[in-house]
């Protein structure tokens, strides 16, 4: 049962290629319906693994990068389809390239990389999820206002910022903290 979190993840991982071909084709009911399935999958194993004591190390990097790739696919297709700024959708895959990099560098060169997402990185990726579904029901109802849709467009751009510093600043931290890696195992 520990890993029903895991094909929880994986559902969502497998919902990208129909969710990101269901927005290039406009089909934006279906497009909105899988997002959201997908958004479902996100607080089911995430309450599956806490309620139950499910946690484990492959769910740890598995929802983190379910989360990147699905948020920053949606961001690629809608760029390309124009219904969002080019430079929004570079700002959002760079902060995700940018941490990801980090923590494969600091697996690398420190040890193992303990993901706990910050409340600051929580909420961007809640406020990205949100922009999404507005921009895609934006296309397809012509609502929420476009003032909304400017709001909420805004707010990705701050938290991008704010939790991609915050990210920089706490593994640098802790990078700075921790023994060389090849003196941690015994070499000279």
């Amino acid at each position: 049962m520990r890993q029903v979190p895991n094909l929880i993840t994986a559902i969502r991982i497998l919902l990208i290629v129909p969710i990101s071909i269901s927005l290039a084709h406009r089909q934006l009911l279906s497009t909105i319906a899988l997002f959201g399935l997908a958004a479902g999958t996100d607080v089911a194993d995430g309450f599956l693994a806490r309620r139950f004591g499910w946690q484990t190390e492959l769910g740890s990097i598995l929802d983190p990068i379910a989360d990147k790739l699905l948020l920053a696919t949606m961001f690629v297709t809608l760029a390309v389809l124009k219904l969002v700024p080019l430079w929004l959708m570079i700002a959002a895959v760079v902060r995700d390239a940018v941490i990801v990099t980090g923590a494969a560098a600091y697996r690398f060169f420190i040890g193992p990389v303990v993901g706990r997402p910050t409340l600051v990185s929580k909420f961007n990726t809640l406020c990205q999820g949100a922009f999404i579904l507005a921009v895609v029901a934006r296309a397809a109802f012509d609502w929420p206002p476009d003032w909304a849709a400017t709001l909420l467009g805004a707010l990705v751009l701050s938290t991008v910022a704010i939790s991609g510093v915050d990210y920089v600043l706490r593994y640098g931290r802790l990078a700075a903290r921790a023994p060389q890696h090849g003196a941690a195992a015994g070499e000279s």
